[in-house]
């Protein structure tokens, strides 16, 4: 059965924003590191889809109901993770996107991500246009030779982009919008799910080796959420529309242990860097075993869509969401709630339990 809408919005969209936001920041000394540079889908994409002949947009009500800019293509009711993280580092603005960053704005860092985008080239093709790892990774480089010109030669610009955090969280849209995909993609006839996990570190450990080589040292990877969580899992593939889809959420940890290995793998190599791992999946599941503790009321619907636990369908546009939107854990079919978001970005910069990141938390790594 095609399911166009339940692609819409894989579990990786992203989400930015411009500088007339501004305003959502109260004045501050100078951010913690110069600049952030931000790698992902959905779930942070702030715009850089707007403009691309693509199902998967969110450039309209009700998306960003709660936003002080409105709509503006982030996948959520208002903030997403990296906007919490950018706001914790200390910065006077959101990051803003690729596809509208100019000039001397890029010195405070870049969000490449795109909704639909995965590791792998082909994902989330049957959705249309999308920016893929690699093709974000190519668009970071253009903009290291804009910083080159701007602060005059490379070994200024190496020595600044040194102090920088990169956040790449990508490979939810491998598993949503692929591997468990099988009428538009082969992939999980070709590979076990070990073996498929396996693919996927080894062109992300090629991308994260380009981003090294063109400057970045102080790397974020943030884990899979529990995809098999989702309303838009639960309405299709859960027999109670409550219990999460198994066979999923273990194809996400095999990934997860993989993508933690990865920061022994680097650190190790490069003694002149530093890699941390946030994650994801467990700080999601310390929040679904007592939801009430974070106000949540509902965890196995979206705020707004269409059909059973609204999971059917995404935001369809000028729907009018449920007006208890702090309550609600997801947005939408796939997205977290701003709510949410709130609390994994916090989670992610100042760890509140050992286990939610590794070796240490974004805020230790801003002050290395």
């Amino acid at each position: 059965m095609e399911k166009w809408y339940g692609i819409l919005f894989g579990f990786g969209f992203v989400l930015v924003l411009s500088s007339s936001s501004s305003s959502l920041f109260a004045v501050k000394a100078e951010p913690q590191v110069p600049c952030y540079f931000i790698f992902g889908d959905s779930l942070v994409d702030n715009g850089n889809n707007n403009q691309l002949n693509s199902l998967a947009r969110a450039d309209y009500l009700p998306y960003g109901i709660d936003f002080n800019n409105g709509p503006t293509g982030r996948f959520s009711n208002g903030k997403t993770t990296v906007d919490v993280i950018a706001e914790l580092l200390g910065f006077e603005d959101y990051i803003p996107p690729y596809s509208t960053a100019t000039g001397r704005q890029i010195l405070g860092g870049v969000n490449y991500a795109s909704a639909a985008a995965g590791i792998r080239e082909e994902t989330g093709q049957q959705l249309g246009a999308r920016i893929s790892f690699s093709g974000q990774v190519k668009n970071y480089q253009q903009t290291v030779s804009q910083v080159v010109n701007l602060l005059g030669d490379e070994d200024t610009a190496a020595d600044y982009l040194s102090k920088c955090i990169y956040s790449i969280g990508l490979g939810s849209n491998d598993y949503l919008n692929n591997y468990f995909m099988p009428l538009y993609y082969s992939t999980s006839r070709q590979y076990s799910t070990e073996e498929y996990a396996d693919t996927l570190i080894k062109d992300y450990t090629d991308q994260l080796q380009a981003l090294y080589n063109y400057g970045a040292r102080k790397f974020v990877l943030i884990g899979l959420g529990q995809i098999g969580c989702s309303p838009n899992e639960l309405a299709q593939n859960s027999g109670d529309g409550r219990t999460c889809v198994e066979r999923i959420n273990v194809a996400n940890r095999i990934f997860n242990n993989k993508l933690k290995g990865l920061v022994d793998q680097f650190n190790n190599a490069n003694s002149d860097a530093k890699f941390i791992y946030i994650n994801a999946y467990g700080i999601f599941q310390d929040i679904t075993s007592n939801p009430a503790a974070y106000g949540f009321r509902v965890t196995n619907a979206g705020c707004c869509g269409v059909g059973r636990n609204n999971g059917q369908i995404t935001c369809l546009p000028f729907q009018t969401p449920c007006e208890n939107r702090d309550e609600y854990l997801f947005w939408d079919a796939f997205h977290p709630s701003e709510a949410a978001n709130v609390i994994i970005g916090r989670r992610s910069y100042s760890a509140q339990s050992p286990a939610d990141a590794y070796p240490i938390d974004i805020r230790r790594l801003a002050q290395l």
